[in-house]
């Protein structure tokens, strides 16, 4: 069993910056294979930042270069540092972890809100 649990959000003005943490407990293979999501207020859930075992992070063409994905080993955590955060990026932003291809693990969420 995998739990995921969220953090870090909340209201930002357009420009700032938040850091989101996604802390993963049980087994966990790799942090590498946790994966950030977000869905806005009647909009499907979009991914945005996912590794690619050899290939690096692939980040949403909307959030590139604002964006960035780190991992604490230590910590069983990953991160998403977001800057430059933009009205469009208001959301509720989740972790998830899909294992074995066919399990999905998703964190209960964290609201993201960006103010203009």
């Amino acid at each position: 069993q995998v739990q995921l649990v969220e953090s870090g959000g909340g209201l930002v003005q357009a420009g700032g910056s938040l850091r989101l943490s996604c802390e993963a407990s049980g087994r966990i293979v790799s942090l590498s294979d946790i994966s950030w999501w977000r869905q806005a207020p009647g909009k499907q859930r979009e991914s945005v930042a996912y590794s690619t075992r050899g290939a690096g992070i692939n980040y949403a063409e909307s959030v590139r270069g604002r964006f960035t994905v780190s991992r604490d080993n230590a910590k069983n955590t990953v991160f998403l540092e977001m800057n430059n955060l933009k009205p469009e990026d208001t959301a509720v932003y989740y972790c998830h972890l899909l294992q074995h291809s066919i399990i999905n693990y998703w964190g209960q969420g964290t609201q993201v809100t960006v103010s203009s």
